[in-house]
C-alpha cells in the first residue's frame, strides 16, 4: 500500500500536491480516495483541505474567500464526523437525522468571525448608541409591567429589577431583535472551522441536546452568528447550565417566554457571583491633582475618598465596607467610574469595560437616575494600524506592550501609562494626541 512506501512527511507532501485536483472530484469520491490510502492517520481531513485550499489560492484572492471555499468543500465530511460524535454523546438518531444531517455551511458566519474593524470604537460612540432615551423610557415601562416577576426574582436571586432590564435591553433591545441566523447552521459552520473548532463543536452538541430535551425545531432556533440565543442571548452551554422554566410550562424557552428569560438571567448572574444589596459602581469626580498611578488598583472606598474622590455631584463617597477599581474609559478628559464587585460580575457576562459601564448606567437610569454628570467626549477614532504603530514604538522604547496587534488591551495600556509617566504626561493609559506626538507618531 502507498502508506507502506512513504514515510509520514513524504505522504503529507504528496497529499498537499494533489489536494487541489482532489477537491474538484465528487466529494464522496474524494473521501473514499483518501480513506483507501489511510491518509487520515497522518492528517485529519479538515486541516488538510483548509491548508491546501489556502496555499493554492491565487495571491490576489481574499484569504477569507479562500477559507470559505475550503470550508464549503470540507463541510459535508465534517457533518458526517459530527454525527458520530453526537451519537457518542447520547444524542438520538432521530435528532441527528432531523437537526444535524441537514445543516448547511454559512459563508457569512466565517466572514463575521474573521472580520476586524479598521477603526477602534470610542467610548462615546459605544455608550451613546446603547444608553439611549428610548431604552431608558422602555425600561421604565417594563419595570412597571413586570413588577411582580421582577420583585420575585430579586427576593430569590438577589438581583434588582433594573439590572435584569438593563441586560435585556443591551442584549436584544428588550426582545426586539434576537437574531435571525440559524443557530445550528452557524454553530456547525464554526465547529468545522479550524480557529475555534473544539469550543463550537461542544456548543453544537449542547444545542442539539437542548433541541432534543425541549423539542425545539431547528428552524425555530435562531440567534446571533456565533450561536447566542433568545431574549438574553445565551450560548448553548449557558442555556443548558442556567436556563430556568420561569412560567412553569415544563420547558425553559428563552425565545418565547419573558418569564423564562428574565428568571434565567437572574439565575445566571447569581451563579456568576452577584452581590446582594450592592450597586454595580458609580460615576465619580476626581481631584485636580489626582495621581493616575492608582488607576485600575483595587482599594476601599475609604482609601479612594482619602485620595480626593467624591461622588459625581461632589458629595462624599458612601461609608460602605466595599472595594472598587477606578475606570477612565475615555481617558482623563471623560467621565470617571468606580467599579464594585458587581462590575466584575457584569464583565463575566461580557468582558468589555464599555459594556459593563453601559449596563450599570442604564440600570441606574431605569431606576430613576439622571444622565452622567460628565458626558463622554467626542474623540477621534483610531485605526488598528495606528494602535499597532503605537505598540511598536512602545516596544522599541523599552515599554513592553506585547506583540503589536492593533488592540489596546490591558498590557498595552499599562505600558502606555508607564511611558506617559516617564514623559511627564497625564498617565491615564489613554492614547491621546499628546502621547502619539511624544512617541514620534
Amino acid at each position: 500500500m502507498l502508506k507502506n512506501r512513504l514515510n509520514d512527511r513524504e505522504l503529507c507532501l504528496w497529499v498537499l500536491k494533489n489536494a487541489v485536483r482532489l477537491v474538484r472530484m465528487e466529494l464522496d469520491g474524494v473521501f473514499n480516495f483518501l480513506r483507501s490510502r489511510k491518509v487520515f492517520r497522518v492528517l485529519s481531513w479538515f486541516p488538510l483541505l483548509l491548508a491546501t485550499q489556502t496555499l493554492a489560492a491565487p495571491q490576489n484572492e481574499d484569504p477569507v474567500e479562500a477559507l470559505i471555499k475550503a470550508g464549503e468543500a470540507a463541510f459535508p465530511q465534517c457533518i458526517v464526523e459530527l454525527q458520530d460524535k453526537a451519537l457518542n454523546e447520547g444524542i438520538s438518531q432521530q435528532t441527528i437525522d432531523s437537526h444535524l444531517k441537514p445543516l448547511k455551511f454559512v459563508p457569512r458566519v466565517i466572514e463575521l468571525d474573521r472580520s476586524q474593524p479598521e477603526f477602534t470604537q470610542t467610548f462615546a460612540n459605544y455608550f451613546d448608541k446603547r444608553v439611549t432615551d428610548w431604552r431608558v423610557s422602555k425600561g421604565r415601562e417594563l419595570l412597571v409591567e413586570h413588577k411582580v416577576l421582577l420583585d420575585k426574582l430579586k427576593r430569590e436571586y438577589g438581583v434588582p429589577p433594573q439590572y435584569l432590564l438593563s441586560f435585556w435591553g443591551m442584549e436584544t433591545n428588550f426582545g426586539g431583535y434576537k437574531g435571525k441566523m440559524p443557530v445550528l447552521d452557524s454553530l456547525a459552520t464554526l465547529a468545522c472551522d479550524s480557529r475555534r473548532s473544539g469550543f463550537f463543536t461542544q456548543e453544537l452538541m449542547t444545542a442539539l441536546k437542548l433541541s432534543q430535551k425541549y423539542g425545539f425545531a431547528a428552524a425555530d432556533m435562531q440567534g446571533s452568528w456565533a450561536g447566542a440565543m433568545g431574549h438574553t442571548q445565551f450560548m448553548p452551554s449557558a442555556y443548558a447550565s442556567y436556563a430556568v422554566d420561569g412560567d412553569g410550562d415544563g420547558k425553559a424557552d428563552l425565545w418565547n417566554s419573558i418569564d423564562d428569560a428574565l428568571t434565567s438571567a437572574a439565575n445566571f448572574l447569581a451563579h456568576l457571583g452577584w452581590q446582594r444589596n450592592e450597586r454595580w459602581g458609580r460615576e465619580v469626580r476626581l481631584p485636580e491633582a489626582f495621581d493616575y498611578q492608582h488607576l485600575g488598583q483595587k482599594k476601599s472606598l475609604a482609601d479612594w475618598q482619602a485620595l480626593g474622590l467624591t461622588q459625581s455631584n461632589g458629595e462624599v463617597l458612601p461609608q460602605a465596607q466595599m472595594e472598587a477599581r477606578l475606570y477612565l474609559p475615555a481617558g482623563h478628559e471623560g467621565p470617571a467610574f468606580l467599579g464594585y464587585d458587581n462590575f466584575q460580575v457584569i464583565q463575566r457576562w461580557n468582558r468589555s469595560e464599555f459594556y459593563a459601564i453601559s449596563v450599570g448606567h442604564l440600570a441606574d437610569r431605569i431606576s430613576g437616575a439622571g444622565r452622567l454628570a460628565k458626558a463622554p467626549p467626542q474623540q477621534t477614532r483610531l485605526s488598528r494600524a495606528q494602535i499597532k504603530a503605537l505598540q511598536q514604538k512602545l516596544n522599541e522604547q523599552g515599554f513592553d506592550a506585547g506583540k503589536p496587534d492593533g488592540i489596546l488591551g490591558r498590557n498595552s495600556r499599562a505600558s502606555l501609562q508607564a511611558f506617559q509617566l516617564s514623559k511627564g504626561l497625564v498617565a491615564d493609559g489613554f492614547p491621546s494626541a499628546e502621547t502619539f506626538k511624544a512617541l514620534g507618531l
